[in-house]
């Protein structure tokens, strides 16, 4: 039985996950918040081994500010963009925080603080990186 779901906004695009994700973070980055109209993205990131996704899906591919590929899978229907996939973590799909109806873990961190909006504010007690999470 799967934990928590996920659904695109017409419901086409669903994703089913086993389990809490490994970790939430709050992106900053502009193509974040052109990504989700938002002043940021909050992502939760799933192992691909206990995800399923159903529905038809169509994705749009880029370079994220590191150089390094991104790909959004987003519903043809509706236009939601549910999930996306990271060179960066390859054995990961980051799901789109607001698209789940279940409680999810609190973000660990917040990333490209130097693209945050000065008006936006989080907990003191969450590490900050000016660009992206470091490799380790």
């Amino acid at each position: 039985m799967s934990t928590h779901s996920a659904t695109c906004q017409c419901g086409q695009l669903t994703a089913a996950f086993d389990g809490d994700p490994d970790f939430v973070i709050v992106c900053n980055c502009k193509a974040c918040q052109k990504r989700t109209g938002s002043p940021f993205g909050t992502g939760a990131y799933f192992r691909k081994s206990k995800s399923t996704i159903s529905g038809e899906t169509e994705s749009w591919a880029r370079k994220a500010d590191t150089g390094r590929a991104l790909e959004n899978h987003f519903c043809p229907n509706c236009g939601t963009t549910l999930y996306w996939s990271l060179e960066m973590r390859p054995d990961h799909f980051g799901v789109g925080y607001g698209s789940f109806d279940t409680s999810l873990p609190d973000p660990v961190r917040v990333i490209w603080t130097e693209q945050q909006h000065p008006w936006t504010g989080f907990p003191e007690d969450w590490p900050r990186f000016e660009k992206g999470t470091p490799e380790t």
